[in-house]
């Protein structure tokens, strides 16, 4: 198909005449989507997310509207019902969806909210398809993988480029080439690309060239075999990506080229970096998004702008202070469990010009007993967001103890919720106050469940989820550390605060300096006479980048060091 055909094809699709698209027409590289497609081979967890985040930095640099998407070949409708041991975190995006934790490093990188069309699963591609069947929509065919399940999955990697809001759409494949599931994903790939048209689309595939300490010698038979594997399912890689511990010498390069029928311009080298943020200035010097341009036929019409990002890494890279923060939580065995809040601390240790050494500690092992020997040499309490009753008294034995030695505390979400409790019990004299989420027989549940919520049984996509407004009161921390009085965060939650409690709880020094003006929430409860004591009902983690490092965790680092500079 060459560029005309390819063009009346495109205009057919949204509906248009092609003699109504004469600019169109004139000059179809300016004006359709292109799609960059990045997969995986050889073994798992290379970074495809942190290189298709890199890429899309460098075209956002130079001046592209990009956006990226992840498709992920598990049958769970989200990540939502996963347990973070299973997947990591899961990531709330500004309209409510759950989805893949790859979608922080997108807005980490970006700086651009992402939504629930930016993340598909097979489970929710089957589930479309399903509905469809009983709905009668195939008119009594035969429901098959080819063409119903990768013509629902070519809608899903087109919805976003029809928008007209984006020049490129970055699609990320989750898994590796040769997993089973991941077929459908690949063939709907390989059908896409004829559809679009040649100089429409690319392929990146991510793979390994290991390194053999015995022999001495780097290994290219892997990225042979994993490209060999992608051709028999009827894809050409334009560019390999390689991930690897040493540089690739110019005569390696040569043979991956050859023997996987690239440019060698094509072969990039992904060495290990200390930073996810290094990535993109590594994939600046391989020349990266040049070969993607001109694989696709675009202009190089900015040098990329990355200023910004270049003094971010130089404040991260030479800090001039250090605190410690301990991060009490129940899933610290796995860090991408509290992916975007390690994240969100690098990004606030930058601003402050400090490194945030963050110390996991597990709740199940605080005790009253052991308390202060477990938090000993920290200059911060960050008590993070989980469910279930598993190390919730460890958690409430640690607000206590930074409560009362003044140290700064910072609680998120089920965090907050335990200060709450903590407060309730040790101050407000409520022995027995707790979350009906953890005990439905407290006499004091000071902490309940939201209205809407008590009716619902489907736990997935069920919570209250996404941006919702926050009415800051005038005065206190939290409108000073936002610097204004109306904000909006993100939320993964079904429990409240009980506003029965509320006045004895303001008159005791525990103020809700955050309430939605909805149908008034509580979300957020600071203390009067404490350095540094919040807690956000919400998710603050999420809307950190490296552009605009969240205020709450810039103010907690600030109120840290300040705390380790007294100390």
């Amino acid at each position: 198909m060459n560029p005309v055909q390819n063009n009346v094809f495109y205009c057919l699709r949204l509906g248009n005449k092609p003699s109504d698209n004469k600019a169109f027409l004139a000059n179809p590289t300016d004006i359709m989507t292109k799609y960059i497609f990045v997969t995986g081979g050889v073994t798992s967890s290379l970074g495809k997310g942190i290189i298709s985040a890199s890429l899309a930095k460098l075209l956002q640099s130079r001046g592209y509207r990009v956006t990226i998407q992840k498709f992920d070949p598990y049958i769970n409708i989200d990540p939502g019902t996963l347990n973070p041991y299973e997947h990591g975190e899961c990531y709330v995006t500004e309209d409510g969806a759950e989805t893949d934790l790859d979608l922080g490093h997108y807005e980490r990188f970006l700086n651009v909210p992402t939504s629930k069309a930016n993340n598909i699963t097979t489970g929710r591609i089957y589930q479309n398809v399903i509905n469809k069947e009983r709905e009668g929509a195939y008119l009594g065919k035969t429901v098959q993988v080819v063409p119903h399940i990768t013509d629902e999955i070519k809608r899903n990697m087109k919805i976003l480029g029809e928008t007209g809001d984006y020049d490129i759409i970055i699609t990320e494949l989750g898994g590796t080439v040769g997993d089973i599931e991941s077929l459908p994903f690949i063939e709907a790939v390989r059908q896409l690309r004829w559809e679009l048209g040649s100089g429409n689309s690319l392929v990146i595939h991510l793979t390994l060239v290991p390194y053999l300490a015995a022999a001495g010698e780097l290994k290219t038979k892997p990225t042979q075999h994993s490209v060999k594997m992608l051709l028999e399912y009827g894809i050409q890689p334009d560019i390999l990506v390689c991930r690897t511990e040493h540089h690739l010498p110019q005569e390696l390069r040569k043979k991956i080229a050859l023997f996987c029928n690239v440019n060698i311009n094509a072969v990039i080298e992904s060495i290990d970096a200390s930073t996810i943020y290094d990535v993109p200035l590594l994939m600046l010097k391989e020349q990266l998004d040049k070969t993607v341009l001109s694989k696709l036929k675009l202009p190089n019409k900015n040098e990329p702008d990355l200023e910004n990002w270049k003094d971010f890494l130089g404040r991260l890279k030479n800090p001039t202070a250090e605190i410690n923060i301990g991060l009490v939580g129940k899933y610290v065995e796995l860090p991408d469990a509290y992916k975007s809040i390690t994240e969100a601390f690098i990004h606030a240790g930058a601003k402050n010009e400090c490194k945030v050494k963050v110390k996991c500690i597990h709740s199940e092992n605080i005790s009253a007993e052991n308390v202060a020997e477990k938090l000993k040499g920290l200059d911060g309490v960050l008590v993070a967001p989980g469910f279930g009753s598993r190390g919730i008294e460890g958690k409430i034995e640690a607000i206590k103890y930074v409560r009362e030695q003044q140290m700064p505390f910072f609680g998120i979400c089920l965090g907050m919720q335990c200060a709450v409790i903590e407060f309730a019990r040790n101050v407000l004299g409520l022995k027995e106050a707790h979350s009906i989420e953890m005990n439905e027989d407290t006499k004091d549940p000071v902490i309940s469940m939201m209205e809407e919520q008590k009716k619902i049984k489907n736990k997935g996509g069920t919570m209250r989820l996404g941006s919702y407004t926050c009415d800051l009161k005038k005065g206190s921390k939290a409108a000073a550390i936002y610097g204004k009085s109306r904000i909006t965060e993100r939320h993964r939650h079904r429990y409240e605060f009980n506003n029965s409690y509320l006045e004895q709880f303001e008159k005791a020094g525990m103020i809700a300096s955050g309430i939605n003006p909805e149908n008034n929430l509580v979300e957020i409860v600071e203390l009067k006479d404490h350095p540094f004591f919040i807690g956000g009902q919400f998710h603050p983690e999420l809307k950190s980048t490296v552009d605009n490092p969240h205020p709450l965790f810039v103010n907690f680092v600030a109120a840290a060091l300040s705390y380790s500079k007294k100390k």
